[in-house]
């Protein structure tokens, strides 16, 4: 595609389609700005690996012409990535004081704090990138300081949602501003590039304050110890559920790295004041039973979180039993399904009783419903609507709402270039998309041969053989196997394969003995033809050959 080109496009490398891993691209007289730069969990789907992000292959081959990275709120799914992803982008980040807090503890944490320009925005800011003169708008979230991003250019005026909804009682924060949007519907807009996770919901998405007093209502009724587990980043319902305790005369303790760091950077931008300092886990012994409450992260069923810990009785210092009480204050992200209802199982288990929002009004979404949205359409008068962050059916269900509303809508793809002036608004082109894994302090493509060969064992199993022969070829000693989670070494089945592949080995022609490549293939050909088809699988084989 020619880039000089006078133009507006935009272009989703991810999050469109599928929920996390947002990486948002606008293009303004080969210009590109980057709007957020998130991570995705890994489900029953990817079971290789546990957190996923974007490739940006695209937009690094083009960093020389990328202006900036700006942070719509400080979800993992939209800044998450940031440390991971920054040392391919190299360009300035934009933020508020709240998501700057939390990104510059990750900067750390990565070592590149000092090299990362990180520049701070106040809400509702307005600052300039090139050709795009820029603008926050708060919008209410599950989040502090969630930001909608209008981005002015000469071609016209796009609005970037972020994650929203209309609370009137967010109670950390002020409600959305729906007067600055009516404005800017009066003024013009292009196309409004929106949030879709709730757009298969009717009504209403609830309000924080109806949480609130709910929870302090449970809370009150509850004897033994109580966990709440709720999102870290949820500093309002942070802020209930310690309001709750006190209430009921319970100390609050901490229990999980990612809920103490948001602690942290919500007291640093002056959140939580109305709320006595949280104890350590390690103080948690020290408090009666009935006095205790605990929030703990592990919401979604990650296996190495804290609740999960708790679940299997492998906390170092938290333990839950007969007579306590878990409660789910979150919605389970679509795909955690299976992780979140095993640790309830193993809660249950225990002994512990467990409560979700099906028992108790214990949480609402942070994302706009059906009504909520048609209310923005109402004020901001888009002429075309580009549904993202959602999987399929919430974009279509957006789309569809959209077309009611009387404005046109256009549904993407990650990767799909769409022009939006000047001409026809159209998809005019398509980049390379991909999805990377974070594993350990590696990142990897999803689609290379490391975790290829990972979801392959994990599938289908791996046999090793191990065998030594001499100058000529010929087999010294006993060739060994070694074929963990498939078979037994000493069953009738391992001994059937061991038999099989000797004899198999017997046959390799000695001309094929004296190269190194071919008699390696050659091995592993005959120790696949070994397995056969009696297992119905097929295992990754790898030889070790040595010659002595």
């Amino acid at each position: 595609m020619n880039e000089l080109n006078g133009d507006l496009a935009f272009l989703p490398l991810g999050g469109t389609g599928e929920i996390g891993m947002n990486l948002n691209l606008y293009r303004c007289d080969g210009t590109w700005l980057a709007v957020d730069c998130g991570i995705g969990f890994g489900g029953s789907e990817t079971p290789e690996a546990e957190i996923l992000m974007p490739d940006p292959v695209f937009i690094a081959e083009r960093r020389k012409n990328l202006i900036g990275l700006v942070i719509t709120h400080a979800h993992e799914d939209h800044l998450g990535a940031v440390a991971h992803l920054w040392p391919q982008l190299r360009c300035p980040v934009y933020a508020t004081p709240f998501a700057a807090a939390v990104l510059r503890r990750k900067l750390g944490e990565a070592q590149l704090l000092g090299q990362v320009p990180l520049h701070v925005i106040p809400t509702n800011g307005s600052f300039t990138l090139g050709p795009y003169d820029l603008q926050f708008l708060q919008m209410t979230h599950s989040v502090p300081e969630a930001q909608a991003l209008v981005l002015r250019t000469a071609y016209g005026t796009v609005l970037h949602s972020g994650d929203w909804k209309l609370d009137p009682n967010p109670l950390v924060g002020p409600p959305t501003n729906l007067d600055a949007f009516a404005e800017l519907g009066r003024e013009g807009v292009l196309a409004l590039v929106c949030d879709s996770t709730n757009a298969m919901v009717e009504g209403e998405s609830g309000s924080e304050a109806d949480v609130r007093r709910s929870m302090a209502t449970l809370i009150r009724s509850i004897s033994g110890r109580v966990a709440v587990t709720c999102f870290a980043s949820n500093v309002a319902r942070v802020e209930s559920i310690a309001m709750a305790a006190e209430a009921a005369g319970r100390s609050v303790v901490v229990v999980g790295r990612s809920l103490r760091n948001l602690e942290v950077a919500a007291r640093e931008c002056g959140y939580l004041s109305d709320v006595p300092d949280f104890l350590s886990e390690q103080d948690a012994e020290d408090i009666p039973d009935d006095n205790l409450l605990m929030i703990v992260t592990g919401s979604q069923g990650e296996p190495r979180s804290a609740l999960s810990r708790i679940a299997n009785d492998t906390h170092q210092n938290i333990s839950l039993g007969e007579g306590d009480t878990v409660v789910y204050s979150s919605r389970m992200i679509p795909g955690n399904e299976r992780a979140v209802m095993a640790v309830q199982d193993n809660l249950v288990k225990r002994g512990v009783r467990v409560l979700t929002d099906r028992d108790h009004s214990v949480h609402v979404s942070g994302h706009a419903a059906r009504d909520e949205i048609r209310r923005i359409y109402g004020l901001v008068k888009p002429r075309y609507a580009v549904p993202v962050h959602g999987e399929w059916r919430h974009l279509s269900a957006h789309a569809e709402l959209a077309r009611e509303e009387g404005v046109t809508p256009i549904l993407l793809e990650d990767g799909d270039i769409l022009n939006l002036a000047p001409g026809r608004v159209e998809v005019v082109d398509s980049a390379p998309t991909g999805r990377l894994a974070l594993d350990g302090n590696r990142i990897l493509p999803m689609n290379g041969g490391v975790l290829a060969a990972r979801r392959k064992m994990l599938f289908n199993g791996m046999v090793l053989a191990s065998l030594v022969v001499d100058a000529s070829g010929r087999v010294v000693g006993k060739p060994m196997l070694s074929a963990p989670g498939l078979f037994d070494g000493d069953d009738a089945e391992s001994i059937r394969v061991n038999g099989a592949f000797v004899a198999g080995l017997a046959e390799i022609p000695a001309s094929v003995r004296q190269d190194e490549d071919n008699f390696r293939d050659a091995v592993k050909t005959t120790l696949r033809r070994a397995l056969g088809r009696k297992l119905q699988k097929r295992p990754l084989v790898d030889v070790h050959l040595m010659r002595v």
